[in-house]
């Protein structure tokens, strides 16, 4: 995720902070300062760290329970409105899914516990006063979010916890992109609902709105993507018309090509024909501030990036793509020379494509 930073690596997953959430602990402080002093700010940075501290081990759970299904997590991003793991892939099966989602909430309830079970039950526990009283009890405090992140996590709407678990239910018994479509639609609703809320009340929950609103549109896609990736070969998705570069090239040359054409990623080829990596739009811009332009494009492109046959799975794929932090995955022949090539952009004009298609009651064609 872009804007962010890597501070720790835990069990082979890259954990990382995002610009916005140092944001987030300067303005907590500035709050709290104004409620009771340096003191207070001091305390409430404190309870915001163990907060994020309790968001970042439910992040894991859902890591280390996708683990145990083959499931790779390359980076957990820690955000203003919580973590975010990014899995390779979701579980294929329902029952799997549900395993990994309530691993989360189920961390949650064994940290709340653990609090509750040490404070004693004579402790009063009070939402109210979480926020509102800086020096309350730090471990009371904990105990109570903990138990209002397994409450909203378990809301079955996407993108929270709950809501694959419900997708995981629905798809017991119907198609799989149906389920989503119904829990997605859900979280949406769930989403506006959350926002007009936060207009009266809170307008943190507004942020937090908009995050599960467009949270539950990508899972849809996503989902929809995936579907129509059964039905079609790398053949019917690949881009064939395509401007390269050779290796020798500048980043000045790259920068005319750029400007020539629509065209935003570019395979870089030896002489042969074979592809050695993407340059990208960003890769240029980014070699423009900070290199000399005369450089040759190989020193700032992506290497190595997947390559497929014609009549690979698409399924498989773009499944290489997902896992990969490639920008493009290049369609080679038999001898490794290039025939085409596949973008995340161009897979998504694909599927707008297939859904209008699908509307109208014709076959979604192809698209070069």
């Amino acid at each position: 995720m872009r804007w962010s930073l890597q501070v720790a690596r835990i069990a082979g997953i890259r954990v990382r902070i995002h610009l916005t959430f140092l944001l987030f602990l300067g303005w907590i402080a500035f709050a709290y300062y104004l409620i009771g002093g340096l003191l207070a700010a001091i305390e409430g940075l404190v309870f915001i760290l163990a907060l994020f501290a309790c968001v970042l081990l439910h992040e894991f759970g859902h890591a280390l329970a996708a683990r145990a299904f083959g499931i790779l997590t390359p980076d957990i991003t820690l955000l203003p409105i919580g973590g975010l793991a990014r899995l390779q892939r979701m579980p294929d099966r329902p029952w799997q899914e549900v395993v990994v989602a309530i691993a989360g909430p189920l961390v949650n309830v064994v940290i709340a516990a653990t609090l509750i079970l040490v404070l004693g039950h004579d402790t009063p526990f009070s939402y109210s006063e979480v926020f509102d009283q800086p020096r309350e009890n730090l471990l009371v405090r904990l105990a109570v979010v903990n138990v209002a992140l397994v409450v909203f996590n378990l809301i079955p709407a996407f993108p929270m916890d709950g809501g694959r678990v419900l997708r995981a239910v629905l798809a017991l018994t119907m198609d799989y992109t149906r389920a989503t479509q119904i829990a997605g639609g859900i979280g949406q609703v769930f989403a506006v609902a959350l926002g007009i809320i936060g207009l009266l009340w809170n307008p943190l929950l507004i942020l937090i709105a908009v995050f599960v609103y467009l949270g539950a549109q990508q899972e849809v896609t996503m989902t929809r993507m995936k579907a129509l990736s059964r039905e079609m070969t790398v053949t019917d998705a690949m881009i064939t018309h395509v401007m390269t570069l050779p290796a020798h090239a500048s980043i000045t040359e790259a920068i005319e090509l750029l400007l020539r054409t629509t065209q935003t990623e570019f395979p870089v080829l030896d002489d042969t024909g074979r592809g050695l990596g993407v340059l990208t739009r960003d890769h240029i811009f980014s070699a423009l501030k900070r290199r000399d332009p005369t450089v040759a494009v190989v020193d700032v492109m992506h290497r190595e990036p997947p390559l497929v046959r014609p009549d690979d799975s698409f399924e498989d794929a773009f499944r290489r793509l997902q896992e990969s932090s490639s920008p493009a995955m290049l369609v080679v022949d038999d001898g490794g020379r290039l025939l085409g090539m596949i973008t995340p952009e161009h897979v998504g004009d694909l599927m707008l494509v297939h859904s209008f298609r699908l509307r109208s009651g014709r076959d979604a064609p192809s698209v070069p």
